[in-house]
């Protein structure tokens, strides 16, 4: 199935039958006492951060004893039974192809998150931002006083004019550029040695990677003295023997 049509495929099915979400995982124990702390603390303290919250929170169910923490086994259990029997349901009301579209389309949500959480990750990290072309300077310049009544025209009417743009003038953005492509090697450069000092081997581009890896295996190899092999005093007996005779003769 192509992954470019799942979307329009699940629209089609939501018309035919309605809803179309597949049924939601259950919450586990300790999920269910966040959601019910959360809104105690919310009434208790409002100005509490949402860091803080969790933080006490996961103390909290630590604390409590069996006891205390089976309300929340047992409605987790019972979770756990109706969302098989959903499953199951949800199955039986759909085709293989439906529900190969509905798993396409849950592998590109989670891809989707992936990605935003590798993006805020590197942003709080403070990664450096990319190199702008020239067009991106002269657009970034002349944006506000672009004619045009939305973004799209906006964006259009500043590309017929930058290729309008004499030589001249294009040259102005084409230095730029260059700088800000100098700036940005410079910055990703001492970045990413930070980032591998503090352990985020994860957010080093590959040839970055492969340089750090080579000079590590250089560092760890031992240099060993080769050993130089002495010249044998020991004569050898049969060449003796054949010594002594010829002298005899």
């Amino acid at each position: 199935i192509s992954s470019s049509n799942v979307c329009s495929a699940l629209r089609m099915f939501s018309l035919e039958r309605g809803s179309v979400t597949p049924p939601k995982r259950p919450m586990s124990a300790y999920l269910r006492y966040v959601v019910e702390q959360h809104r105690v603390l919310l009434r208790q303290a409002p100005d509490l951060k949402i860091v803080e919250k969790t933080k006490k929170i996961a103390q909290a169910w630590r604390h409590l004893t069996p006891e205390q923490k089976q309300p929340y086994e047992i409605a987790a259990n019972e979770g756990k039974l109706k969302y098989k029997e959903e499953v199951a349901t949800f199955k039986a009301n759909h085709t293989p192809t439906e529900l190969a579209i509905f798993k396409e389309e849950k592998r590109k949500k989670l891809t989707r998150r992936r990605i935003m959480r590798q993006k805020r990750k590197l942003t709080m990290l403070g990664k450096p931002k990319r190199s702008r072309t020239a067009f991106n300077i002269f657009m970034s310049e002349h944006f506000d006083e672009a004619k045009g009544s939305t973004v799209q025209a906006k964006l259009k009417n500043l590309q017929d004019e930058w290729h309008r743009l004499p030589e001249s003038q294009k040259k102005m953005y084409t230095q730029l550029a260059e700088d800000d492509k100098i700036r940005y090697q410079n910055e990703i450069k001492s970045w990413e040695e930070q980032m591998i000092e503090a352990g985020h081997e994860d957010l080093v581009r590959m040839k970055q990677k492969g340089r750090t890896s080579a000079k590590r295996a250089v560092s760890k190899v031992i240099p060993t003295k080769a050993k130089t092999s002495k010249p044998s005093t020991t004569s050898n007996p049969a060449k003796s023997v054949k010594s002594k005779k010829k002298a005899e003769e």
